[in-house]
């Protein structure tokens, strides 16, 4: 019987070109083709170009996971028709921009914000920090979040064991509290939720 001569596999470093093609270049992106992106990863979005986000760490998804069960047990009790969900979830900032917050709640005055694809500007967002991404978090989205309205931003930094809440007063966020080691971070958009800071970097030592 006559053995059928394989193909040799060439190894390579490059990029599957052949696949990349297929999508819009950068800058030419459109939001439809934005939101139709078939992908498990974090990618954001400003005018016409797609920004992918670093994967998140164990430790990263073991605290949005903390803070996401705490909102959802506090959303239920204390203020039924609120919503809180978590990345991925792109939420439009304004016109030509969506931007992926690790948790976003929405309250149920403005459920109307809420499509089955995006987000319009939500009530409060919470992004954890990530090392090679803090300038994004702490300089970056503080702007754009209160450029676009959002009431409430949470910064959740392992690294420093903080979390700075800010608030919104006109078109900035002031800082409501720096909150760290033994003490208790509280949200104003949100009255009576409160997490004890150590609790949230204790949800990293499962």
């Amino acid at each position: 019987m006559k053995r059928r001569q394989q193909t040799p596999v060439v190894e390579t470093n490059e990029p599957t070109w052949e696949i990349a093609h297929l999508f819009p270049r950068q800058g030419t992106w459109s939001e439809e083709e934005y939101l139709a992106l078939p992908t498990n990863h974090l990618v954001e979005f400003s005018n016409g170009y797609i920004e992918v986000l670093p994967m998140p760490t164990q430790a990263h998804q073991f605290i949005v996971a903390d803070l996401y069960r705490r909102l959802l047990a506090f959303l239920e009790r204390h203020l039924p028709g609120a919503v809180v969900l978590f990345a991925p979830l792109p939420v439009l900032l304004w016109p030509g921009k969506y931007r992926e917050p690790d948790i976003a709640v929405m309250l149920a005055e403005h459920a109307e914000r809420r499509h089955e694809k995006y987000w319009e500007p939500p009530d409060l967002v919470i992004e954890v920090v990530s090392p090679e991404n803090r300038q994004h978090d702490e300089e970056v989205k503080r702007h754009e979040y209160a450029q676009a309205g959002i009431p409430e931003y949470w910064i959740v930094d392992p690294e420093k064991e903080q979390i700075t809440v800010l608030t919104l007063e006109g078109d900035q966020y002031v800082v409501q509290g720096e909150f760290g080691p033994g003490t208790v971070a509280r949200s104003a958009v949100l009255p009576g939720f409160e997490v004890a800071v150590d609790d949230v970097w204790a949800a990293t030592r499962r």
